[in-house]
């Protein structure tokens, strides 16, 4: 039988429904987040070793923790090998989580929900084809991979010198952001206003210099690893734009300047005035 009332609600639902259900999404993830207890004490004594989050604005901060809580309360942790997963190491890992995404959103983080952290360094078992067709096994010892749609896999050191010069977090999560497009190229999704032509332009000619001043054996300020491929030259200087902004700057100030208005941060500038006070 023909019901009008049902043929039109087939036809209406479609636009608003969506909608709907991000914004009761929303407010399900930030219910789930209040209900985290974080006392202050444990705020300061986590942030304490980050001194890359001192740029941030009493209301960036704030911002921060917020987005932090609900990546808490949002993610499905695993800790591997027998770690056991305390406050401290989640709270820890969600603000340098965030901090990329502290002007994005934490939609930018959407589609997947696993994050599983290991002691440590940790193997991951790898297949590579040779151009003769030939399988070769090996295993890599690795501090962090991020999978297309799924989860998040990273070191944790209780000694902050073991990784001196390396932000594994960031870095992982860059990788993220990167996927967004569908590919890990370097080239995360830009917004309005940006060129995917510069981005592609500026990125790739710093790459192939940085490539090269590896190659010829230059002992860089910047990790070598962000020669081995525009998508690891992209996650290495995201980790360099927040935590050595200034050197990055000084080094290769156009990439400086398309990640500052990618991540619609501006570290490199707070910095400096906090130097000069």
């Amino acid at each position: 039988m023909h019901n009008p009332g049902a043929h039109e609600a087939e036809h209406l639902a479609p636009p608003f429904l969506p909608a709907m259900i991000g914004k009761l999404s929303a407010w399900w993830r930030g219910r789930q987040a209040e209900q985290l207890d974080i006392p202050e004490a444990l705020w300061d004594e986590v942030e304490a070793p980050f001194w890359f989050l001192d740029h941030l604005s009493t209301d960036e901060r704030t911002e921060l923790r917020r987005l932090a809580r609900e990546f808490i309360a949002t993610r499905q942790w695993s800790g591997a090998q027998g770690l056991q997963l305390t406050p401290s190491i989640q709270l820890a890992i969600a603000l340098q989580a965030c901090l990329p995404i502290l002007k994005l959103g934490l939609a930018w983080y959407s589609g997947w929900v696993g994050l599983v952290v290991y002691p440590g360094d940790f193997i991951i078992p790898r297949q590579v084809m040779d151009g003769a067709g030939v399988v070769h096994e090996f295993d890599d010892q690795v501090m962090g991979e991020a999978w297309h749609g799924g989860p998040v896999l990273i070191s944790w050191f209780e000694d902050p010198t073991d990784t001196e010069g390396v932000n594994v977090v960031i870095h992982e999560f860059a990788h993220k952001l990167d996927m967004k497009n569908g590919d890990a190229d370097g080239m995360p999704p830009l917004h309005e206003g940006m060129s995917r032509k510069r981005w592609a332009a500026v990125m790739n000619t710093a790459f192939e210099d940085f490539q090269h001043r590896v190659d010829s054996g230059e002992e860089t300020a910047i990790d070598p690893y962000a020669a081995e491929l525009p998508t690891e030259f992209f996650a290495v200087t995201s980790e360099v734009f927040f935590e050595e902004p200034l050197l990055l700057r000084e080094e290769y100030p156009e990439v400086y300047e398309q990640l500052r208005l990618f991540y619609r941060q501006d570290p490199a500038n707070s910095a400096r005035a906090r130097f000069q006070k």
